[in-house]
């Protein structure tokens, strides 16, 4: 029974290897126009995107092969996708969380973008606009520089905000995308701030300061957490820069200078220069 258990044993290791080897050596031939997924975080959500990339090989591309007036599947192969978690604004109109197929109608002084309800479609051949969601336009620009090949990328991010642009051979398109969060984001720093506030010190003060919010109200979190690590020269930082948006340009001095030496005195070669910077825009 023992030499039956082993045999079968290594048959199954056999076959498993052999399996394993055989999908290895499966012939792969490439796409000519590559997949790309890019991933950008935005807000409390994230923004997702996956396109194929033609070439334009020395090819006439808009206006050429990609004709004016017409639909096209922004990329190549499958339609593009785009998908958001949290409910974003684009070009000004509200934008659900959910998954779109990503359209666009170039022209040569302005381009439709198309959010289209239906995803996992081949191309623009079976694009029905009676299933849009949104509809907006754009106006593209010439690029000094030539695009080989088409590019999607977030440029201009920040917490709030941030551009899409669509680049290819010599043409981009703009697409500006702001946050719907910011009252859930505060109403997220007023509950995490109810418990043990020193790990969530640093972010709400920083949230607080560059969306211009309660200046007293980020003030008092930052002596709270002098308090807690008086040797730190982060928050002297924080301190100096609110003091000055209030108008204490004393106050704002004192506490860049103090900053500067916390961090001379901890070697902190980024921490004296943010201090010292932010000592430089009191003094103006």
């Amino acid at each position: 029974m023992k030499k039956t258990y082993v045999f079968l044993f290594s048959m199954l290791i056999a076959c498993c290897c052999f399996s394993i080897k055989s999908y290895a050596q499966v012939p792969r031939i490439p796409e000519a126009s590559s997949t790309q997924t890019i991933i950008q975080d935005f807000g409390l959500g994230k923004v997702t995107i996956t396109y194929s990339r033609p070439n334009v090989k020395d090819r006439k591309i808009f206006g050429g092969i990609i004709p004016y007036g017409e639909v096209w599947r922004t990329g190549a192969n499958a339609a593009t996708t785009i998908t958001f978690t949290e409910k974003v604004i684009i070009e000004g109109n509200p934008v659900p969380a959910g998954t779109y197929s990503l359209f666009s109608i170039p022209n040569k002084n302005e381009w439709t973008i198309i959010l289209n309800k239906v995803v996992k479609q081949w191309g623009a051949y079976s694009y029905k606009q009676d299933q849009d969601f949104l509809r907006f336009n754009v106006k593209p620009t010439h690029t000094s520089e030539k695009r080989e090949t088409f590019t999607m990328a977030f440029v201009n991010s920040n917490v709030k905000s941030c551009d899409l642009v669509l680049v290819w051979d010599r043409t981009a398109a703009y697409i500006h995308m702001e946050t719907d969060d910011d009252a859930k984001i505060t109403a997220n720093i007023d509950e995490l701030m109810k418990g043990d506030r020193k790990p969530y010190y640093f972010n709400a003060i920083q949230y607080y300061y560059e969306n211009n919010k309660d200046v007293n109200k980020a003030l008092g979190w930052v002596y709270e957490a002098e308090k807690l690590e008086p040797k730190g020269p982060w928050y002297k930082l924080w301190e100096s820069r609110l003091l000055l948006r209030k108008g204490d340009k004393a106050g704002a001095i004192a506490a860049a200078e103090a900053g500067i030496a916390l961090a001379k005195a901890n070697n902190d070669e980024e921490y004296a220069r943010l201090n010292q910077e932010a000592l430089n825009h009191a003094k103006e």
